[in-house]
């Protein structure tokens, strides 16, 4: 699983899951699975633009976690990236809400309990 923390003026993009869904109406880092053949980085970008619309660009890795849910354990791998110059406006096609937030801000939310450790990991790099 990669999960993207897409920057724009100083700001970090969160979307919210919708009803229905595992971890309904919670926050996350929007991303998804690594298909076969698929680095992290092109993951993300596909992931983008289909659930978002938008041009993703990778720039950094952050360090990758594992973390049990009951019936699961992913390992997330998080990058750092921004839109495209001349992106589309991000839309949330696969999400209840899309919110542009002060990185500091983020944690107020109530997070997918496996992006806590992204968002300290985002918070902590040098």
């Amino acid at each position: 699983m990669v999960c993207a923390l897409i920057e724009r003026e100083g700001l970090i993009l969160i979307a919210q899951r919708p009803a229905g869904k595992h971890l309904a109406h919670h926050w996350e880092f929007p991303g998804g699975k690594v298909e076969p053949g698929e680095s992290p980085e092109s993951a993300l970008i596909r992931e983008i633009r289909e659930e978002l619309g938008g041009d993703f660009v990778p720039v950094s890795k952050l360090p990758a976690n594992d973390h049990a849910y009951p019936h699961v354990t992913i390992r997330l791998i998080p990058i750092v990236g921004h839109l495209a110059a001349g992106s589309p406006p991000l839309v949330g096609r696969e999400h209840q809400s899309i919110a542009w937030v002060d990185p500091r801000d983020v944690a107020d939310y109530t997070l997918a309990p496996a992006d806590y450790p992204v968002l300290d990991a985002y918070e902590n790099q040098t």
